[in-house]
């Protein structure tokens, strides 16, 4: 069994934990690291993994997966400047690009960036990953073997990663804007706002498992709730008449802009 190391047990490490876990993955097989004592205790009694220090991480492991703040890589990528080189780390760090772990890391070490989303969760991810210089297609089908255990995977050149940041790393906050505006929507109209929210949760539930169910194109899903003359109909209108599409054309554009300027190299 391939032992894995996730290093920073915030939201996210926690998450790829607990998926590992749900996924079949032996306790003894993972460890974690976590800078504040009390936290390390409480994931550690929560999942039965133990915590370690980065080096004991690095020499345990076979997978590393790099789950700290973007401004905390520097430091941790110098304690582990000495780990072997067939050790394959995956940084789950939005915005940083491959180079910045292979700059630091001992020549050849394989490297592959992963782009998850905030339903990482609850098992529901998706994430995007993309090969470094040094890592093969056997290290792709690893990464994306272990991320399989929050949700689902793609594979993307890394030079399309801000673009997946922008779609789908940001899109669960368009989805939830969206919903929250249908459940204030439906209490302006007269609904209590529980009533709302579970018609508005369970109407965007539903739809997005159609479209994964089916693998029908959206246009004809929407075409067919859409009568003539209909309720939906003249909701669509008015959506269209709002510029809604424009809208949602803009947001994606300016978030991937963002992420781009997050990447950059910074300027002495």
């Amino acid at each position: 069994m391939t032992r894995v190391a996730v290093l920073g047990a915030g939201t996210i490490g926690e998450a790829l934990l607990a998926g590992l876990l749900r996924a079949g993955r032996a306790p003894d097989d993972l460890v974690f690291t976590e800078r504040y004592a009390e936290r390390a205790a409480e994931l550690e009694a929560r999942h039965g993994v133990r915590a370690v220090t980065p080096i004991e991480a690095a020499a345990h492991a076979d997978v590393l997966f790099v789950a700290v703040k973007p401004q905390d890589v520097d430091a941790l990528l110098g304690e582990l400047a000495g780990i072997d080189p067939t050790t394959l780390v995956v940084s789950l760090c939005a915005g940083l690009p491959t180079t910045t772990f292979e700059g630091q890391l001992p020549a050849g070490t394989p490297v592959v960036r992963v782009m998850p989303n905030a339903p990482m969760v609850v098992g529901q991810a998706m994430s995007a990953l993309s090969p470094g210089r040094a890592a093969t297609e056997a290290h792709l089908d690893l990464a994306e073997e272990l991320m399989s255990a929050v949700g689902r995977v793609v594979r993307v050149p890394e030079s399309q990663q801000d673009a997946v940041t922008a779609l789908s790393g940001s899109g669960p906050a368009y989805f939830y804007l969206v919903v929250e505006a249908l459940v204030d929507a439906g209490v302006m109209l007269g609904l209590s706002r529980a009533v709302a929210t579970e018609l508005a949760t369970q109407s965007a539930l539903g739809a997005s498992t159609v479209l994964r169910e089916t693998g029908t194109h959206p246009v004809l899903l929407r075409e067919g709730v859409s009568s003539p003359g209909g309720t939906t109909a003249a909701g669509v209108r008015a959506l269209e008449d709002h510029g809604v599409r424009a809208a949602m054309y803009a947001a994606v554009e300016a978030a991937r802009d963002r992420s781009v300027q997050l990447g950059a190299p910074s300027k002495s």
